[in-house]
């Protein structure tokens, strides 16, 4: 590496860290104490829940009454099945059948709606309540019956038909998954990358201790003079712009006549712990773009950076701008937030005590001068964020049914989970999703260079999802007001991965473009105007890329470049490299 961190004056000891951990727990409990719950409100929902809880009972009791009826007197009809529970938790007959199991479902249906209520009802601090209302969901998710084998009819049955392989099944993958410390979302045994998932053809073309930069081979004659440059997120593999080769936004970009380069950030180990934002700066993205440019001899290049990689792309961009350089002929944005403002849902997490014991504990203050932020806990963090169909849903099919869950390579790339260096993450966590820094012109200092977004005045690109829950879309938009250059805003349809990962071939979900160049303040007027079209918004994109792209020359015939030799075939060896 280039560098490393200076030493602080003192390091802190674990003293420090446990410190921070009782300075969090204090200020929780001088949240929870400002909350209230407004009597009107809470005698409303205890009248509402008895009624309910009541019509419950006696309708399961007529039930339950009915049955013995039917079972004492054969020619007494048997009683109707419980109504449809609307969750499709307990789609299964079994439930609806059982009237002891409908009834458990339904009184949990009731608990939930209540306890729900009831965070919803209280007043004080908006970040406190809302922190409320999630630990609140999670419990309520947790507690479903469908969770447990005691209380899950369909389970149940499922066992005694097979006589109970389907427990013997499903213990056995409890103890693979604790094995591999993580619940398994699909059958990961049948994905190898290289294999097929991330086969686009390609080589590395370059590697230093934080990534490897992949060219792609042309799949056309002729390509664009200026290559382009795909900037990854650091806490996911790079691959999942290239799952198969039918919904590969890199092999499509290749197809449509650009040459292709991507990084593909290493999984960092206890060497990389003490590695700096500054560091992922300088010495990954700016290094990615000079190879890029050295390599094609091109003077500018089109770049991309998808979720966080959208931020490091962006600020590297700046630091160069304020020396005077301007590489980029054109930048693309994919979900990925430049105005921290509003976080949606991960602002839950993040408040001052609680970066405090990061620093203490994995960034630079902590006694070992960094750290390693799992990947796993990472992984965990945004499962959690919709357990009931990245956790619960698994659990129960998992090892409730012995059920093996099917193949899917997007699930599959989101379990290939990877660690970041403790202070490049701590440094990214409070600049930006605590304290909003990186938007705020010359407030921060990069790379020794007054960061100034404002001074990126290449065309952009801004995609965001409408239903995402990372990156909300409205931030998204923000990016552009940060911006000073042309830019056009797109916004697709589903999530955060969903909608970005939408081959045109597919012909799925939908797209909304802007009614004019306009970019108005507000991501409301500009929604107010926009058109829906059908389809992928990749078209909409290959478009506007290529009329940024210069003119067309002979596509080369091998990779790299006498200074930048080939060093392996892609994938390479960094994304394979495990957690």
């Amino acid at each position: 590496m280039k560098s490393k961190p200076e030493p602080a004056a003192a390091a802190p000891t674990t003293d420090a860290v446990a410190q921070a951990l009782s300075d969090t727990a204090v200020e929780t409990l001088k949240s929870l104490s400002s909350l209230s719950l407004p009597m009107p409100s809470l005698a409303q929902l205890q009248n509402d829940y008895v009624q309910q809880a009541t019509s419950l009972w006696n309708q399961s009791m007529q039930q339950f009454q009915a049955l013995g009826s039917a079972a004492l007197d054969k020619t007494t009809a048997p009683p109707a099945p419980s109504p449809v529970l609307g969750d499709r938790r307990f789609a299964a007959p079994d439930w609806a059948e059982n009237p002891a199991s409908a009834f458990t479902a339904q009184l949990y249906l009731l608990n939930s709606r209540t306890l729900l209520g009831l965070a919803d009802q209280l007043q004080g601090d908006e970040k406190v309540k809302q922190r409320i209302r999630f630990a609140v969901q999670q419990w309520v998710d947790a507690a479903s019956p469908s969770n447990y084998l005691a209380l899950n009819p369909e389970a149940q049955r499922k066992a005694l038909e097979t006589q109970g392989e389907s427990i013997s099944q499903g213990l056995q993958h409890l103890w693979h998954d604790i094995q591999q410390g993580h619940v398994s979302q699909t059958d990961e045994s049948l994905f190898e990358v290289g294999r097929n998932v991330a086969t686009s053809e390609g080589s590395v073309v370059f590697e230093n201790e934080l990534f490897q930069l992949l060219e792609y081979k042309p799949l056309t004659a002729t390509v664009h003079e200026r290559p382009m440059l795909f900037v990854p997120p650091c806490i996911n593999k790079y691959y999942i712009l290239d799952l198969q080769p039918d919904n590969s936004l890199i092999r499509y970009t290749v197809a449509q006549g650009h040459r292709v380069f991507v990084m593909s950030w290493r999984n960092a180990d206890e060497s990389l712990s003490t590695v700096t934002w500054d560091q992922y700066i300088e010495e990954a993205v700016i290094r990615a773009i000079e190879v890029t440019r050295d390599i094609t001899r091109a003077e500018q290049i089109n770049t991309l950076g998808f979720c966080i990689g959208g931020t490091l792309l962006a600020t590297a961009l700046a630091v160069l701008a304020a020396r005077g350089e301007k590489p980029a002929a054109s930048v693309t944005l994919l979900t990925s937030l430049l105005d921290f403002t509003d976080t949606g849902i991960l602002d839950l997490f993040i408040d001052e005590a609680m970066v405090r014991v990061r620093e203490r504990s994995i960034g630079a203050e902590s006694p070992n001068g960094g750290g390693l932020l799992k990947g796993s806990e990472l992984a965990s963090t945004f499962s959690f964020l919709r357990p009931n169909d990245l956790v619960w849903n698994y659990v129960v099919g998992n090892y409730l049914k012995g059920e093996t869950p099917p193949p899917f390579d997007l699930l599959y790339w989101n379990s290939d989970s990877t660690n970041l260096p403790g202070p490049m993450y701590c440094w990214y966590l409070r600049h930006t999703y605590l304290e909003n820094r990186l938007m705020k012109p010359r407030d921060l200092t990069v790379c020794s260079q007054p960061l100034d977004l404002s001074l990126i005045d290449t065309p952009a690109y801004i995609y965001a999802s409408r239903e995402d829950h990372i990156v909300p879309w409205e931030s998204a938009y923000r990016s552009t007001q940060v911006l000073k250059g042309k830019k056009r805003f797109v916004l697709g349809a589903s999530g955060h991965i969903a909608g970005v990962i939408n081959p045109p071939a597919k012909k799925k979900r939908s797209h909304w473009v802007g009614g004019s160049t306009a970019v108005p303040a507000s991501a409301e007027a500009w929604f107010a105007k926009a058109k829906e079209h059908p389809g992928s918004w990749w078209t909409d994109w290959a478009l506007w890329l290529a009329s940024h792209a210069g003119r067309q020359v002979a596509a080369p015939k091998a990779a790299g470049s006498r200074r930048h030799p080939v060093i392996e075939p892609a994938p390479g060896r960094y994304v394979k490299q495990k957690v």
